[in-house]
């Protein structure tokens, strides 16, 4: 199993081979299988002797990827899809074959000094000081809990004798913001939006001076949302930050998709505000063009999230001195350097390109807007702020709009599931593909 023989060395030009034809061909649509089905044309793959290093690769090659839904197709819009740059799949070959830890910087300087410049431009992009700093986690989920969790460490210090914590947010915040409240065993408060569908200071103020005048709870962090994954909106940051900010409680944004339009001068303008969070997360596998999974957690004050997260044991110590160590700053100690393929294509293609790439996602939203106004059948939910356009068809039931989207992906002209917006079926597309084109988009609209 550890030697480099002939048989690996056929293989690993069968495996680059592969990885190279995916890159250069347009990439498939394809679909799911039924476990049933699966297994009754490829059985039980593990078996005591093997099935051999080509054969396996054919197992995956020509059933399993084909089993799978590629999130880079040009017209996969479904959820926030993803299409990372070829230069950062080709060096995540390289980080896979590499073998490197990214735990401490004892093991992994070099790669952990290239994760935190590609840190850095995230972070004078939104604003914050110089001495911020983060880490990348595995997702957006992982990513809001770590700083959730020091924001609670941080409220406990100037209110020891509260009996139970909350988070507040929107009700259009992200499921990760209630799933980090399961984890933690506190409470949300879910607050209004207002007539742009935005979180904003005021029902903000009004919502947490109320419980904390009539409870014995007690919000420890108000989470702004930069980009909702719905309709893609903006809260009003620069008036959460100063709501927050007034009552001594943690701000931070969840930015996983729409932090990403930072480097988009034409939407800049909505994120004022960013600048005063005390963290913020965005997935560079969403709108930045990196492969899964990669998401940049980032703190205005990274030693407070030290002193939450750091990990304490014998076999440790060694590890505990002035370098920067990234199983320090989250809910982790082993980790991937999920940061490095990210920080690869951002090196080598400049930020110039990011923001173009950026724009044109916002440019195919606008204009995939002008043209289903034009519709006859179908209807803007509103106009689209960055990247993500939500719209109905005229007189469908919901179970109408599901066979629409069983039938686009069978005849495998894109996917598109259905979501919901104020209890109505609606559909929605998600453009974070530069290689989408209005050809594309008006092949979809053509079956509506």
């Amino acid at each position: 199993m550890h030697k480099f023989t002939s048989e690996v060395e056929e293989l690993a030009k069968a495996v680059m081979e592969y990885s190279l034809a995916r890159l250069k061909s347009d990439p498939p649509l394809d679909g799911p299988r039924s476990e049933a089905d699966l297994y009754a044309e490829l059985g039980n793959t593990i078996t005591a002797a093997g099935l051999g290093g080509k054969e396996t690769l054919k197992v995956f090659t020509e059933t399993l990827a084909l089993a799978c839904i590629s999130t880079d197709h040009p017209r996969n819009l479904a959820f926030i899809p993803s299409a990372p740059s070829e230069y950062s799949n080709l060096f995540d070959l390289v980080v896979g074959a590499s073998s490197l830890y990214g735990g401490s910087w004892q093991e992994g300087a070099g790669a952990v000094f290239a994760e935190n410049q590609a840190i850095k431009w995230l972070i004078d992009i939104a604003g914050l000081p110089s001495s911020a700093g983060g880490v990348f986690v595995q997702g957006g989920t992982m990513g809001n809990l770590s700083a959730l969790v020091v924001a609670r460490d941080q409220a406990r210090k100037t209110h020891p004798d509260t009996e139970r914590w909350v988070i507040a947010c929107s009700a259009e915040s992200h499921s990760s913001i209630a799933s980090a409240a399961h984890v933690m065993d506190v409470d949300l408060l879910k607050i209004d939006t207002n007539e742009e569908l935005r979180l904003d200071g005021a029902h903000v103020a009004t919502a947490i001076d109320e419980l904390h005048a009539t409870t014995n709870k007690r919000v420890f962090a108000i989470v702004g949302t930069a980009g909702s994954t719905n309709l893609g909106i903006v809260d009003d940051l620069a008036s959460l930050a100063i709501t927050a900010k007034e009552r001594n409680i943690w701000f931070h944004v969840d930015g996983a998709y729409g932090l990403a339009g930072l480097c988009a001068p034409s939407v800049r303008h909505l994120y004022k505000g960013v600048e005063d969070a005390d963290s913020f997360i965005v997935d560079p596998h969403k709108w930045l063009f990196a492969p899964f999974d990669a998401c940049a957690l980032v703190y205005r004050n990274p030693a407070l999230a030290k002193e939450t997260h750091t990990q304490h044991a014998s076999y440790l110590e060694t590890l505990h001195d002035d370098s920067w160590s990234p199983s320090d700053y989250a809910i982790h100690l082993t980790r991937r350097v999920r940061g490095l393929p990210f920080w690869f294509s951002l090196a080598a293609h400049g930020t110039d390109a990011y923001s173009k790439a950026v724009e044109e996602g916002i440019r195919l939203a606008k204009d995939s807007a002008k043209l289903i106004a034009a519709h006859p059948n179908l209807e803007l939910v509103r106009e689209p702020e960055l990247s993500i356009v939500a719209f109905t068809r005229k007189g469908w039931s919901p179970a109408q709009y599901q066979e629409w989207s069983d039938a686009l992906l069978e005849k495998q002209i894109g996917f598109i599931p259905p979501s919901k917006h104020a209890g109505e079926s609606i559909l929605r597309f998600a453009f974070v593909n530069p290689w989408t084109s209005m050809d594309d988009v008006q092949m979809i609209l053509d079956t509506l």
